[in-house]
């Protein structure tokens, strides 16, 4: 029997028997560009089970209902044409179904993520990629209760948690053929909220098989999250107590650096280019060298005599000299606001995506330097190397 037809009979199944936990579709291959995903969960309406379908483009979301027998053909429809990926959770197996470039289907099965179906009541809050219940790292990290509830400190947190992880998926569309046993380096992991998500979003939401590991100073975080990770099953996540500047791995397919500091941030970019990182994401924090290092023109003197000017100025000159070395290596960046944490103010985020070399990109950044008076952008010099 055809992958695809087996997929829908699995789904079917799940919806008639009370085991459907979630359906995604994902990786857009139809005309309509801007059609990102759907996402799908079943819900009650006048006690009768409906199908909601949250259909996300890029500029909004619309949300539509069905009932079940309804429901499977139109996915059946979506189903190698506007989506080659397609993600079925039930609390008796996961499936994934996949497409290759020749649009030929493969259905791959795994154990349940999931052991209970999620509640059925049609007001649920906002759909998150993430769910605050059923996720044992968020409650040992202090986000949520034992009964699955946000708490009232944690809101802040998990909001973060949720929007990192739609940029990052969106991402991930972006690129399209970004691998599906991908080695991910979060430098600077911290407590490591951001990447226990991670995780658990490409593990359970995506169906794939990463391996993560999370490059981090302190060592009894390094220790909490290598003690919490075998305990809530995340197995192909590991913490790493080292120097980011030591790390010298073999293989990087996605470098993460989020709110490194000052020349950290350069380092960071400079060992996901180096190890020819298909995707690069980094938040900057703290700008202290070029703007030691900035000596103005004459012209730009009178409006840089402030202190907090001058030290926004240099925040612009390192951010958008680094985008500009990263597009001459071959990536195709974005800059944009991200989320602030409690930590720090900063939320400037310096994505990267493998793609066209801009070749005028070295000379826009001498130009730059000229104009405010940088000898030297430590990023350049590790390129350089």
């Amino acid at each position: 029997m055809e992958a695809k037809e087996t997929f829908l009979q699995h789904l079917q199944r799940s919806l008639s028997q009370g085991t459907f936990v979630k359906l995604t579709l994902s990786k857009p291959g139809g005309a309509d560009k801007s059609f990102k995903n759907v996402y799908a969960r079943l819900i009650e309406l006048k006690g009768a089970p409906q199908v909601s379908f949250t259909l996300r483009y890029s500029t909004r979301d619309i949300t539509k209902n069905h009932p079940p027998e309804e429901a499977v053909p139109m996915i059946g429809l979506w189903l190698g044409e506007d989506f080659l990926n397609a993600d079925l959770l039930t609390t008796e197996a996961d499936y994934s179904l996949q497409y290759n470039r020749k649009r030929k289907p493969r259905l791959h099965q795994r154990e349940a993520s999931k052991a209970a179906p999620p509640p059925k009541a049609h007001n649920k809050p906002k759909q998150y990629f993430i769910e605050a219940s059923g996720n044992a790292y968020l409650q040992a990290m202090g986000i949520t209760t034992a009964e699955g509830k946000v708490r009232a400190d944690g809101q802040r947190k998990f909001r973060q948690i949720n929007k990192y992880i739609e940029i990052v998926d969106s991402l991930l569309q972006q690129h399209g053929d970004f691998p599906r046993q991908p080695h991910i380096v979060d430098m600077g992991s911290g407590k490591g909220y951001l990447t226990f998500a991670l995780y658990d979003h490409l593990v359970n939401n995506r169906g794939w098989q990463p391996s993560i590991t999370g490059i981090e100073l302190r060592e009894n975080l390094v220790g909490f999250g290598n003690e919490l990770a075998p305990k809530v099953g995340f197995t192909g996540l590991q913490f790493r107590a080292q120097d980011i500047f030591e790390y010298e791995p073999e293989r990087i397919d996605m470098l993460i650096a989020l709110h490194a500091c000052d020349i950290a941030t350069d380092i960071a970019i400079a060992k996901g280019v180096q190890a020819g990182a298909e995707i690069i994401i980094v938040a900057p924090c703290c700008h202290k060298q070029v703007r030691k290092a900035m000596q103005p023109t004459e012209g730009l003197q009178p409006m840089l005599r402030h202190g907090i000017l001058q030290e926004r100025q240099a925040e612009l000159v390192t951010d958008g000299i680094r985008a500009l070395l990263m597009e001459d290596q071959g990536y195709e960046t974005k800059v944009f606001e991200f989320v602030s944490t409690e930590h720090t103010p900063k939320n400037l985020m310096i994505v990267g995506i493998k793609g066209r070399r801009n070749a005028s990109a070295l000379a826009e950044v001498e130009r730059i330097k000229s104009d405010f008076g940088v000898g030297e952008h430590y990023l350049q010099r590790l390129l350089d190397r």
